[in-house]
């Protein structure tokens, strides 16, 4: 049978390019310029959302990702065209209208349906508000709030604030949760706005984390709102995988180490009784 022989006319296909850009899954991404593009507007959003309601203004983000400001104002306006970010007043970046949109997938369980009942159980236990908040990014996102029975309510937030992930209660329950490699990475992501809240630092939020861990549940005062000390717990999915986390709120003075045991407890057995197979 005579052997096949290659027609030098025709061009052949490029096997060692294709070899080069198709990676295998786990190595590194390549860095060609969408990709980097892509991360860099990814990284500044990651920022405007652990901000919160006060947002950024332009020199923060710059630092935050170490990008010049041509750069940092050419994302944004994409960010803002696209809906992820707008501007609040002439100076700053919060999160857009696209992102609230999104907060709750369609075909996604309702969590803020779900853990209303547990907040309602925990509230009615001890009397002060409780309040339940999913992860963003960097930044935590409150989805239901109970206020309770006691005469004087500490509504430190409200549905739809958005704050670090880690200033309160139940955002350091839910970062404590996670994997190291997540909870430093979301620790840096916030390290320029940190110091709004108490003078909060990533090396005591580090200690925080490492303290929650320990106890199985989070205590926290005096950070995301002065004279207020709350308590916190991560809520897992069927899966075991830290998806949102709980809190109440009172004064510093109704907020004893042997009060903040027993909402922990009556949280835990809330969680137990309501979810028992996770959220």
């Amino acid at each position: 049978m005579p052997s096949r022989t290659v027609n030098k006319n025709v061009r052949q296909p490029d096997v060692s390019a294709r070899a080069v850009a198709v990676r295998a899954p786990g190595t590194e991404p390549v860095d060609d310029p969408g990709s980097r593009t892509l991360r860099r507007g990814l990284q500044l959003l990651d920022a405007v959302l652990a901000s919160g309601r006060e947002g950024l203004r332009v020199v923060d983000l710059c630092r935050a990702a170490g990008l010049e400001r041509a750069t940092v104002h050419r994302l944004l306006a994409t960010l803002v065209e696209s809906g992820y970010a707008a501007q609040r007043g002439r100076f700053r970046y919060v999160a857009g209208p696209r992102l609230a949109a999104m907060a709750q997938p369609a075909g996604m369980p309702n969590m803020a349906v779900r853990l209303r009942p547990v907040l309602e159980r925990v509230s009615a236990a001890c009397g002060d508000a409780a309040f339940a908040i999913v992860r963003e990014g960097p930044a935590s996102h409150c989805i239901a709030r109970h206020v309770g029975t006691h005469p004087v309510q500490i509504l430190v937030i409200q549905v739809g604030t958005r704050q670090p992930l880690g200033v309160g209660a139940a955002g350091l329950a839910l970062l404590s949760a996670l994997p190291d490699d997540e909870v430093n990475a979301a620790i840096a992501a916030n390290a320029l706005v940190l110091g709004r809240y108490g003078g909060m630092t990533p090396e005591r939020m580090a200690l925080l984390v490492r303290a929650t861990r320990e106890r199985g549940w989070s205590v926290i005062g005096n950070h995301a709102t002065d004279g207020v000390l709350a308590v916190g717990m991560a809520v897992r999915s069927s899966e075991g995988e830290p998806v949102a986390a709980i809190s109440v709120a009172s004064t510093l003075d109704r907020m004893p180490r042997e009060r903040q045991q027993l909402i922990a407890r009556w949280m835990r057995e809330a969680l137990a009784a309501l979810l028992p197979g996770g959220l």
